[in-house]
C-alpha cells in the first residue's frame, strides 16, 4: 500500500526537482540529460586497483555526483518512484556500452539480474530500488531493440551488517556467502546472456557477491551494470589517434 500511494503522488503532485531543486518539476531537463547515459563507460572500484576477486567487467552510465546522487537517493531513501524511469535509462546504457544488447551483442535473451536489497531495507523503504530500476532499464532496452528481461534470482542467504561505514575488505567479510540463488533460477536464466545489476558501485564487494552466487549455481555472468559510478572509478581510455600520434613523434 505504501509504495501504491507513493506512486501515485508521484504522478499526480509535481514537486521540486530531485536532482537540483527546480520548483514544479520531478525531475528537471538539465538533470534528466545527466542521467541519458552519454557519459556511460566502463568502471573499477575506487579502493582498489582490480576490484575484488570474482567481480566482472562493470559499466556504469552515470557519475555519482551532484544531481545525480541526489536522484539516486531520492528514489532509494524517500520513495520517489517516478524516478525509476530516468535512472533506468542510466542503466540501459551501461548495459548497451558493456555490449550487454543490441546489433552485435550476440545471439540470446539478455537476462538482468538485479542485487536485491536486504529483507529489512525493503520493508523500510517500501519498494526494492534495483529490481525497480531494471524493469526501467529492461523497458528501455526492448525498444532499443534487445530482447531483455528482469529475472530477480538472487535472494538474501542471511543477515549482514550495515555496509555504511565499512571499509572494502570489511565489507567483502560481511557480505561473504551471504547470496544464493532461489529455488529454479538456474532454470529461468538458462541460455540467457545474464548481466547484474545494482544502483551504485563503491568497493565492488556486493557484485563480486552476487557473481559468486550465479556461478555456484552453474550460471555464467556476462557483465555487470550500474546507475551511477564515483568519478574516479571510470577508466581512462587511450584514443587510437593519440596513440598513433605519439607511434609517429
Amino acid at each position: 500500500m505504501r509504495g501504491w500511494w507513493q506512486e501515485l503522488a508521484g504522478l499526480v503532485l509535481p514537486g521540486d526537482c530531485a536532482g537540483c531543486g527546480a520548483a514544479r518539476a520531478v525531475l528537471c531537463p538539465r538533470c534528466r540529460d545527466a542521467l541519458s547515459g552519454a557519459g556511460a563507460g566502463p568502471v573499477r572500484p575506487a579502493a582498489r586497483r582490480a576490484g575484488p576477486v570474482g567481480l566482472p567487467d562493470v559499466h556504469a552510465g552515470a557519475r555519482y555526483e551532484g544531481a545525480v546522487r541526489a536522484v539516486v537517493l531520492a528514489h532509494k531513501e524517500r520513495g520517489a518512484l517516478p524516478l525509476a524511469a530516468p535512472l533506468g535509462t542510466a542503466l540501459a546504457a551501461a548495459v548497451l556500452r558493456g555490449g550487454g544488447g543490441g546489433a552485435g551483442a550476440g545471439a540470446g535473451e539478455l537476462v538482468l539480474v538485479p542485487v536485491p536489497s536486504a529483507r529489512r531495507a525493503v520493508r523500510a523503504r517500501g519498494h526494492d530500488p534495483a529490481r525497480r530500476i531494471a524493469l526501467a532499464a529492461s523497458g528501455r532496452l526492448r525498444r532499443a531493440g534487445a530482447p531483455a528481461r528482469v529475472a530477480p534470482v538472487l535472494r538474501p542467504r542471511r543477515r549482514v551488517a550495515d555496509q555504511a561505514g565499512l571499509g572494502a575488505r570489511e565489507r567483502l567479510e560481511n557480505l561473504a556467502g551471504a547470496l544464493e540463488v532461489c529455488r529454479g533460477g538456474a532454470r529461468v536464466t538458462a541460455g540467457a546472456r545474464i548481466v547484474l545489476v545494482d544502483d551504485v558501485i563503491t568497493t565492488g564487494a556486493t557484485l563480486a557477491e552476487a557473481a559468486r552466487a550465479l556461478r555456484a549455481a552453474g550460471l555464467g555472468v556476462a557483465g555487470a551494470a550500474v546507475v551511477a559510478a564515483p568519478a574516479d572509478s571510470f577508466v581512462r581510455i587511450r584514443s587510437a589517434t593519440r596513440t598513433e600520434q605519439k607511434s609517429c613523434e
